[in-house]
């Protein structure tokens, strides 16, 4: 008799669950500051928790596909009804579901670098090759830069799924437009992760590029500008044939009632929305000019609700930067050592108490 783990499919036999260590420390001690998962330190908007109540005395009751949501999300974004969105627990959800639409084993999927973790989480799932294309660090105009020509130099017959997150998380920066047009002109499938793009408002889109690229598909989440993190909801867009296509592979079911009409009453409650960006907006803005005179501490203009820095040139590193700091009662993200430098770390936008507490903690520190 063969063990059960034998039945394994190949690709997945070794792989680990993902758990975020940080936010378990969070919930662990509650008493630290949570300023290391990109989440909005402002709560729901009262219209979201309203909606959240209404609909939770009616959850003995199935959701129906999301159509009202659906529509309201196509016609924020300029598109032609509902069969152009796909909604999902989180954009994660969404990732998943694009990845397995297209991503056969032994296929390629090409991220650029530094990015989000879950392009290579849901890959490796599938039996997939990660091809990561590092960006460009222009040490004299202290800016992480993309490379478009790089990422389709990258390209092969097993590539599958090219994916950039737009703003990109952890640098905070945008692709210019025409680098977009670029990789769309490719025919491949090309997923743009606009998970913080409200920050800057959706004149940043590359929405529209969906309109002529059937192959180009935007995702997108309720977690960060709107601050519903923990009420798991995301959404795709794109051309409609491409979207049903994929939701074919979604698990009836797969949104809440909850998440549903909650999201639904947070695109409604478009005051609340623009509280939280400019709230966001001039913390940034903040920390960015308490910090600008430290010297050899390098700060990467943001767009999203964190800040990359690197703190290399100050001869530190970012991983003792993070230890300091949590003994401040600030949980802070590191981050990898990327181009050769031990110094990047990154700090989510908190309250404006836990802002200037993190900025004196790194002063401190790179100053001692």
């Amino acid at each position: 008799m063969k063990n059960v783990e034998e039945y394994f499919v190949p690709w997945l036999r070794g792989q680990k669950m993902y758990i975020s260590n940080h936010i378990e420390l969070a919930w662990r001690e509650p008493q630290l500051r949570r300023l290391m998962s990109n989440e909005n330190p402002n709560p729901p908007s009262q219209k979201v928790v309203d909606a959240i109540i209404k609909y939770g005395k009616m959850a003995n009751r199935y959701p129906d596909q999301g159509l009202v949501v659906r529509s309201k999300i196509a016609g924020i974004n300029g598109l032609e009804g509902p069969e152009n969105v796909m909604i999902g627990d989180g954009s994660s959800e969404i990732f998943d579901m694009v990845f397995r639409s297209f991503l056969a084993p032994g296929e390629e999927v090409i991220q650029h670098t530094p990015c989000f973790g879950i392009y290579k989480l849901r890959c490796m799932a599938l039996g997939g090759k990660l091809v990561s294309v590092p960006m460009v660090y222009d040490l004299k105009k202290k800016e992480i830069l993309f490379d478009a020509d790089a990422v389709i130099k990258a390209i092969t017959p097993k590539t599958k799924i090219i994916v950039i997150a737009n703003p990109n998380n952890p640098t905070g920066n945008f692709m210019a437009a025409e680098d977009f047009v670029k990789i769309a002109e490719t025919g491949l499938p090309f997923v743009v992760d606009e998970a913080y793009v409200e920050f800057a408002g959706l004149k940043m889109s590359q929405v529209g590029l969906t309109k002529k690229y059937k192959n180009v598909i935007i995702t997108r989440t309720l977690s960060k500008a709107y601050g519903l993190a923990g009420l798991r909801f995301g959404y795709a867009l794109g051309d409609k044939d491409v979207i049903m296509q994929i939701a074919a592979m979604l698990c009836p079911w797969n949104v809440g009632l909850i998440p549903m009409w909650g999201a639904l009453a947070a695109f409604e409650d478009t005051e609340a929305l623009k509280e939280r960006a400019d709230f966001n907006n001039s913390e940034v803005e903040y920390i960015e000019n308490a910090l600008k005179d430290v010297p050899g501490l390098t700060i990467f203009h943001s767009y999203g609700n964190y800040i990359l820095f690197d703190c290399t040139d100050a001869g530190k590193k970012g991983k003792d930067m993070v230890d300091y700091a949590l003994k401040k009662g600030l949980i802070l993200r590191g981050q990898s050592d990327d181009f050769g430098r031990m110094g990047f770390f990154r700090i989510t936008i908190g309250s404006k108490e836990e802002n200037q507490a993190a900025v004196q903690a790194i002063k401190e520190f790179l100053t001692s």
